[in-house]
């Protein structure tokens, strides 16, 4: 869980601290309920679904970029040395 610190207009507040008074929860419970329902509309709305799979798809191909780097890296670092290049005099030749 984590802590979050905001700030409200006096008037703001006083509205809020009445509203949660009235309905015997607490400020921070009337908040998070608002933050909950700011949510929900938002994914029932559907304003974010398009964007949300542009990220998603960006995600996957850096993903994808990370792993051929790594894959790459590792075939690197566990292959043998290559054979002496063509045009080099070898030791013992």
């Amino acid at each position: 869980m984590k802590t979050l610190a905001i700030r409200l207009e006096d008037e703001v507040h006083a509205q809020l601290a009445l509203v949660a008074q009235l309905d015997g929860t607490t400020v921070t419970e009337e908040i998070r309920q608002a933050i909950e329902g700011h949510l929900a509309r938002k994914r029932e709305s559907g304003e974010l679904s398009e964007r949300a799979s542009t990220v998603l798809a960006e995600i996957e191909q850096e993903a994808q970029a990370k792993k051929s780097a790594v894959q790459a890296l590792f075939h690197q670092a566990t292959s043998p040395p290559p054979k002496g290049r063509k045009g080099t005099s070898q030791p013992g030749s």
